[in-house]
């Protein structure tokens, strides 16, 4: 069997996301045959060594994706200390190792996907693969073609350079405007962010897509599981 790297072999367990794996090896969490390991890209044969998180073995699980539209008002964590309601809370109990792919905050909505595997998680969030997203925002305030420019041109905003792949304007009044904007970086609440820099305030919004996958007409708060066509679609050059 060919060796993997730790920090695979737990994303791929459903133990955390890639990064996350990475993090519980640097902080002494992950024992193998017993024994602490601190180094990041150490190489396990899985079925030859007993690999534990503090001390729980890990055991591989049937690998599971979830399309889920999140509602306002969920956090997109797999706990909170303060108890309040986070995206689980909406999946069945079994589902208790999933963990969100990426973020939606918690005042906005639509598509979220979830997963045990990390490798998946790692392709759909890093910049440097830019899986496009597409979300619908209602902002106060008129929006002109010469801030879509602007969108597409870059914003600088705290020592970033935020910038949409395609701006589109598809209704604008004296008090509202709706914009359908494409993103590839995913950095922090970049949709806000981007209105912000041009002082308008996000009353509303939803994610619609995230690569070919559409949030279509999932109902607020349901869950569908992503067929392998949709999987393969996600990951075109990634086992």
């Amino acid at each position: 069997m060919a060796l993997v790297r730790l920090q695979k072999f737990l994303a791929e367990a459903g133990v955390a996301s890639r990064r996350a794996a990475e993090k519980l090896i640097t902080d002494g969490h992950i024992t193998v045959d017993g024994q602490a390991v601190r180094t990041l890209g150490t190489k396990i044969e899985p079925a030859q060594v007993e690999v534990a998180v503090d001390g729980k073995v890990v055991r591989t699980r049937r690998k599971v994706y979830v399309a889920l539209h999140k509602p306002r008002g969920f956090l997109c964590t797999r706990s909170d200390p303060e108890e309040r309601r986070t995206v689980l809370d909406l999946l069945p109990r079994e589902w208790n190792n999933l963990f969100p792919v990426g973020r939606l905050d918690q005042d906005s909505e639509g598509l979220l996907f979830l997963t045990n595997d990390g490798s998946f998680s790692l392709r759909l969030t890093h910049p440097r693969y830019g899986v496009r997203k597409k979300y619908l925002a209602v902002v106060e305030g008129r929006i002109d073609e010469s801030q879509l420019r602007r969108f597409t041109q870059g914003v600088e905003d705290a020592g970033e350079l935020l910038k949409a792949e395609r701006a589109i304007l598809l209704a604008s009044n004296n008090s509202h405007s709706s914009v359908e904007l494409e993103l590839a970086q995913g950095r922090n609440r970049e949709v806000r962010r981007l209105f912000a820099a041009l002082g308008h305030e996000v009353v509303q919004l939803r994610r619609t897509q995230i690569g070919p996958i559409r949030l279509g007409e999932l109902p607020v708060g349901k869950w569908r599981i992503l067929n392998p066509t949709e999987i393969k679609s996600l990951l075109p050059s990634e086992t």
